[in-house]
């Protein structure tokens, strides 16, 4: 199984991340090439912007320790852990980690870049409300 993380530091207070990436029918909002989710209790249902629908089961969503994680359950996937974790730094910024555990080995190459996309899409949103509503 191959593992793929990615990190990002975003200035905005760990609460505010959270209510964004804790949110599971948000995903589409903030992460690149998803059009739409749709959650019902512990099944979310991804869909891609080709139309491809990728069945997901939610493992945790846990609001204390602000962490988030599924399991993608579609027949090309083997084995599947994506889990989200938003950090508070003490000092109003949040360093939020992406990981994902897969197997087969490449498609956890695949989805960790899209991870990585969209954690910085996530950091671009949220800064730049941010700074809307400072300016």
């Amino acid at each position: 199984m191959a593992s793929v993380r990615r990190e990002i530091r975003i200035a905005r207070p760990a609460p505010q991340v959270w209510a964004v990436v804790g949110d599971p029918a948000a995903l589409a909002g903030w992460f690149p090439g998803i059009v739409d989710a749709h959650v019902d209790g512990t099944s979310r249902v991804v869909t891609t912007a080709s139309g491809i629908q990728m069945p997901e089961t939610i493992v945790t969503n846990d609001p204390l320790q602000r962490r988030f994680q599924y399991r993608i359950t579609a027949p090309i996937v083997r084995d599947h852990l994506g889990t989200i974790d938003v950090f508070d730094l003490g000092d109003g910024t949040s360093l939020v980690s992406y990981a994902t555990d897969c197997m087969p080995d490449a498609l956890a190459l695949i989805i960790g870049g899209a991870c990585g996309n969209a954690l910085h899409e996530l950091r671009r949103q949220l800064e730049s409300v941010a700074g809307q509503s400072e300016g």
